[in-house]
């Protein structure tokens, strides 16, 4: 059963206010996964290290000269479907929220899970973020 929307609308607020797009179903998933360039992955939670860790590296991370060409989000406990889904491209790594994954092309090429997010501090996750986005561009480049 999904949480209720008006619990996790300040959840979802946090990433749509930074100019995160929501995807709502497995068709917007779809959609958005086969975009051209690189594309960052949010999978939401309401648990506390995605409000005291995830969420706010994340606005760090976009403050960077380098970000990815397209920022996305999907919120397990409430968007089933597009979560699962969203998930079917992770290939070869557990469900797991929060977690933050970049695709390139629509290929998985960077996770970060939950054991990766919990205990960090959002300047952690932040600066392995811009790297992550620095490696992106650099071999984009080659």
């Amino acid at each position: 059963m999904p949480y209720d929307p008006m619990y996790v609308k300040p959840m979802r607020e946090e990433l749509t206010s930074l100019g995160i797009r929501e995807l709502l179903t497995a068709d917007e998933v779809d959609a958005a996964v086969k975009a051209e360039g690189t594309t960052m992955v949010v999978v939401n939670s309401v648990c506390g290290c995605a409000a005291g860790a995830a969420r706010p590296a994340i606005a760090l991370a976009l403050k960077h000269e380098v970000v990815p060409d397209h920022i996305v989000t999907v919120f397990a406990g409430q968007d089933l479907e597009a979560t699962e889904r969203m998930r079917s491209y992770f290939t070869g790594v557990p469900p797991s929220s929060p977690s933050l994954a970049i695709l390139r092309d629509g290929e998985l090429v960077a996770f970060m899970p939950r054991h990766n997010i919990e205990g960090r501090t959002a300047e952690m996750i932040a600066s392995a973020l811009t790297s992550a986005f620095d490696s992106l561009l650099e071999t984009r480049n080659t």
